[in-house]
């Protein structure tokens, strides 16, 4: 029996062309022509200033928080709903996580960040402290999950009055834009102080492993490149006045990079013919529903969410996860959410409601630019039944 996937790269460019020269040259480390041109292809892509190559998207992040100015006893808000490694990178900081509830796109709920800054803090000293613990809080840490772009016009305000650094983690999210609202026109990623990408192998496009860390500040860029490369201030010597990290990206996987960045166009036309075939094939099934898009941004459509309707389909996640398996279709649920993750669950979090019901009632469809039509209708009938 066929396996249809959930998420797999599509390798069908200059990949071998391009791997095939780094071996070639022997160029197969973190030095070499690849990085610092897949850096100036992401900057065009983008339209953000600087682009700073990693070893993955988490390494992204977590370098970015801490250029963001946060330190160790810190606190960073952020979502309950998304991949663990996004709170990981706060506490690799030394830094505390505090936990936002979800909106109907299961992003970070834009309201309620506001009612908590509001309401359960208070601003002094030119800094931003949670009345409950006392701690500072340096930064923000919006996840714009399954591609949904998070709605920041009102947040990115009152973090600048508040001194609360915006760091996105965009690691979903390449491709999706803003086409309303006071960011229209700009990148996931390149709202915030600092932006972060990944590409690993089941991203939009991949490198294998791999990040990227966006920002239009060119002292923030030289300093993320310094850290990145093991804090070098006399790289003959080996002198390191500060301690760094062995993040950066090798030439191999930023040749990689490059061929993929030149099919993301193709890629992202796929994507969308994909979620339009889920939608309009969907909406006839009683009790089952395609996750809605945000409407102020143009989506990647990075992957699909199926929103369940227990009572009225027959099936649940559960039942209707395995016996999709059954057939050889991988599905997925949504991450467990982080504030009820052992590591987290005696930090912080405010009013979680909606994400609760997002994770109960929502399993991850294949959505893979590969998927043909055979697969896609196969997918479908076994919806129906």
């Amino acid at each position: 029996m066929s396996k249809i996937p959930l998420s797999v790269p599509s390798l069908n460019g200059n990949e071998l062309q391009y791997v095939k020269e780094c071996i070639d040259t022997e160029w197969v480390s973190s030095a070499g022509k690849y990085v610092n041109l897949f850096e100036k292809k992401v900057t065009e892509y983008t339209g953000s200033k600087y682009a700073i190559a990693c070893v993955n998207g988490t390494a992204a992040i977590q370098v970015s928080l801490r250029l963001a100015g946060v330190d160790a006893g810190d606190e960073v808000i952020c979502p309950t709903l998304t991949f663990i490694a996004s709170i990981n990178a706060i506490d690799y900081c030394n830094a505390s996580p505090i936990f936002m509830d979800a909106d109907s796109y299961y992003n970070i709920d834009a309201g309620k960040t506001i009612e908590f800054i509001n309401n359960e803090t208070v601003f002094k000293n030119g800094c931003t402290y949670n009345k409950k613990t006392g701690k500072k809080i340096s930064a923000i840490l919006p996840v714009h999950i399954w591609g949904n772009a998070c709605w920041l016009d009102e947040l990115m305000e009152l973090c600048e009055e508040r001194n609360i650094a915006v760091v996105e983690d965009a690691c979903e999210s390449l491709g999706t834009f803003y086409n309303d609202g006071e960011f229209s026109g700009k990148y996931t990623g390149t709202i915030g102080k600092l932006g972060c990408i990944s590409f690993n192998g089941n991203k939009i496009i991949t490198t294998g492993g791999g990040g990227m860390i966006l920002t239009d500040d060119k002292d923030l860029s030289v300093k993320a490149k310094y850290l990145t490369t093991q804090a070098k201030d006399d790289p003959i010597r080996y002198v390191h006045d500060e301690i760094g990290y062995n993040f950066r990206l090798t030439n191999i996987q930023a040749a990689l990079g490059v061929a993929q960045l030149e099919q993301l166009p193709a890629i992202l036309k796929r994507k969308k013919e994909i979620y339009e075939f889920y939608q309009s094939a969907i909406e006839n099934i009683e009790g089952l529903f395609l996750s809605k898009v945000p409407e102020y941004a143009d989506n990647n459509h990075w992957l699909n969410l199926l929103q369940i309707d227990s009572k009225v389909y027959g099936d649940n996640r559960e039942s209707l996860m395995k016996r999709l398996k059954e057939k050889g279709i991988q599905t997925r649920p949504v991450w467990k959410l982080n504030h009820l993750q052992i590591p987290y669950k005696n930090y912080q979090s405010y009013r979680i409601e909606n994400a609760n019901s997002l994770v109960e009632d929502s399993l991850c469809l294949p959505s893979s630019t590969n998927l043909n039509e055979f697969e896609t209708n196969k997918i479908m009938d076994l919806l129906k039944k």
